[in-house]
């Protein structure tokens, strides 16, 4: 019996101390909507790096995370013309397209921005929403496992989508053919990955993988998140903050 309880003291000790290494960061937004703004870029376009320059320079403004959250979507149809962006995605190809067919348009361009759903035509820092949609609440434990809850303004239970991205920040690449042949190129707010998964009353869990191209020593990752109703293409509301 003595050996048996001891044992047990061994296993909640070690589950203990497993349990307080566990790095847990939380992230919450305010109940005003935080708006999510996107950028559709691509290494292979010369008109790019001025807008990821812009992009780059809201690292340091006081509403990052707090007013609008940016990220950076790289796509892959100017690979054509010589160059491979390492950070280019078809899903983020597909998802410019499908911004372009809910605006009827027929074309997509680069760089694009969108803000919450929606062409943006003059580039400038979003202000701060005066509408109230929700809380929305990630806890990232590990870096890697998101838990998310979404409590509306309004009290309203529907069914929701989660989406959850890593970015990565200071991102050099020297980029050799095409229209940036020859240029060194920084990066931030890029979308390594991407998850979406339903909300079941409010709630939901989803892994995001690790980053998996390497970053500067004294760069730093984060993990965004926002929630649409499903099928739409316009956040209710976004939260993000930057990883431990």
């Amino acid at each position: 019996m003595l050996r048996l309880i001891l044992g047990l003291l061994l296993i909640t000790s070690s589950w203990i101390t497993t349990q307080l290494r566990a790095e847990t960061l939380s992230i919450e937004s305010g109940p005003r909507k935080t708006h999510l703004l996107e950028l559709f870029t691509s290494e292979g376009c010369s008109s790019c790096p001025p807008a990821e320059a812009w992009m780059s320079r809201l690292k340091e403004n006081p509403g990052l995370w707090h007013d609008f959250v940016p990220i950076a979507f790289h796509v892959d149809y100017w690979d054509r013309l010589g160059w491979r962006d390492p950070f280019a995605s078809k899903a983020w190809t597909a998802r410019q397209y499908e911004y372009s067919e809910h605006w009827n348009s027929g074309s997509v361009y680069t760089p694009g921005f969108v803000l919450d759903g929606r062409e943006m035509q003059n580039r400038s820092v979003p202000s701060a929403a005066v509408e109230t949609t929700g809380t929305l609440k990630i806890s990232v434990i590990d870096g890697e496992k998101v838990a998310a809850s979404f409590q509306p303004a309004n009290g309203e239970t529907k069914t929701l989508e989660l989406h959850v991205a890593r970015l990565g920040f200071g991102l050099n690449v020297h980029v050799k053919a095409g229209e940036n042949s020859g240029r060194k190129l920084l990066h931030d707010f890029v979308v390594l990955s991407l998850e979406d998964v339903q909300m079941v009353g409010g709630k939901a869990e989803v892994k995001v993988p690790r980053a998996p191209i390497s970053q500067d020593a004294n760069s730093r990752g984060a993990v965004v998140a926002w929630v649409t109703e499903p099928g739409q293409t316009e956040p209710i509301q976004a939260a993000g903050g930057w990883l431990l």
